[in-house]
């Protein structure tokens, strides 16, 4: 039987305002909330709450058939309870159908996973804890930022004890294989990897009203037909794509919510099943093992993470704000590690991006990059101020270890606990 595995994944960041160098030692607060205000409430009218609606009455015409799964940042979060809560509520209901999965991700939708491990386990562990707060879930897989996967990132997922990880179709890692398995990873055997359809994910997410397309216009019985040649040994299918795709990217006059709408039908009567992700690992076998040295995304056309770090300006702003990770980390001020969290937001860093910024109203690359070093120059003042830089770095390894040690052995007795608790209830 053919498994179709809808996943939709919902970030956006929070806005730095204008800050002059001027600025670096008097103004402490780096946002803009107009600018953030405005496009989350954008986000939730023209997209999260049509689609949420969308959704939901294709689970119910469905009788709960119809399943999917969701990667939502902590930021994302945090900002939807803030200036649009009736999108939570939306959320919860879909939560309460249980045709849903939450999925793991970084918290801040940060870099974190290239280049600080730490960072990115304290994230993943905000973000459950988020998710687990607002809809009562546990989190099962990880959707980690810009889908990125490498061995080393599998290997620390894995000791987290997820079972399933998320990861694009790359063509340049499967290369004669399909993404259309259940493979494992080659660095823990115990982590099952799925991969994008690149294709037929952005078939929908990019191509669906482009005019000079080939394929245009394409209708749910066109799509599903599709879905049904691909070869029968093939089991998975992976559609995932930015929710402001549906409303945003795709305007609900392109008919968009009527083609998603009518996917279930049409694939129902060609007898196909949809999954979540750990559905999915759990029903079926991996085929083989997947092997990645060096990272990947599914960014542009490398499929690498080159939007977000394949230049000096965004070289240099990593560079500076990952250098002082020790320190923030061993900073008591709430606040501070609070703009450190925020500061991450792979927006900012893809916003130095000279060909492709993404939504900014920035009007270059150095325009973006000068306005963050000069909120970077006044964080790092202030982390220097509580961890000054002719403290050794033995000595601040030293305490970093111990922090690091204790965290870890706080997360291991939590996980201990709830695992006895439903052992209690079975």
């Amino acid at each position: 039987m053919r498994n179709l595995c809808f996943v939709f994944q919902l970030h956006a960041p929070y806005r730095l305002k204008r800050y002059r160098f001027f600025e670096i030692g008097q103004d402490h607060y780096y946002y803009d909330d107009f600018q953030t205000e405005d496009r989350i409430q954008q986000l939730a009218e023209q997209s999260y709450l049509p689609a949420n609606k969308t959704i939901l009455e294709m689970i119910k015409s469905s009788n709960g058939k119809f399943r999917c799964a969701y990667a939502i940042s902590g930021i994302v979060l945090e900002l939807l309870e803030q200036y649009a809560p009736e999108v939570i509520d939306s959320f919860k209901e879909l939560a309460d159908t249980k045709a849903v999965e939450f999925l793991a991700t970084p918290f801040a939708y940060s870099l974190a996973a290239a280049y600080d491990q730490h960072e990115f386990e304290r994230q993943l562990r905000l973000q459950a804890e988020k998710v687990k707060t607002l809809f009562g879930v546990e989190t099962k897989a990880v959707w980690n930022t810009e889908l990125m996967y490498s061995d080393e990132i599998a290997d620390t997922v894995a000791k987290m004890g997820y079972k399933t990880i998320l990861t694009e179709g790359a063509r340049h890692i499967l290369g004669w294989k399909s993404p259309n398995y259940v493979y494992n990873s080659s660095s823990s055997n115990k982590l099952k990897v799925l991969m994008r359809n690149p294709k037929l994910s952005d078939d929908i997410a990019f191509r669906f009203s482009d005019y000079s397309w080939k394929d245009y216009p394409l209708d749910a019985e066109k799509y599903v037909r599709w879905l049904s040649e691909i070869p029968e040994e093939e089991p998975i299918v992976n559609i995932w794509m930015g929710y402001e795709a549906l409303g945003i990217r795709q305007h609900p006059t392109t008919g968009i919510f009527d083609f998603i709408k009518a996917i279930p039908y049409f694939a129902m009567e060609r007898g196909m099943n949809f999954v979540t992700p750990s559905e999915a690992t759990k029903k079926i076998a991996a085929a083989d093992s997947i092997v990645a040295p060096y990272p990947i995304s599914w960014s542009g056309e490398a499929k690498d993470l080159s939007a977000y770090n394949g230049n000096d300006l965004q070289q240099e702003a990593l560079g500076k704000l990952f250098a002082v990770s020790e320190r923030v980390n061993l900073c008591q001020s709430v606040l501070l590690k609070r703009d450190w969290q925020i500061l991450q937001s792979d927006d900012h860093f893809l916003y130095m991006n000279h060909i492709d910024a993404g939504w900014t109203n920035y009007e270059s690359a150095y325009e973006a990059f000068i306005n963050y070093m000069n909120v970077l120059a006044d964080f790092l003042q202030l982390v220097d101020e509580q961890y000054p830089t002719t403290i050794e770095n033995e000595e601040l390894n030293e305490l970093l270890k111990t922090i690091n040690n204790l965290e870890k052995e706080n997360a291991e007795l939590e996980a201990e606990l709830k695992k006895a608790k439903r052992a209690k209830k079975a």
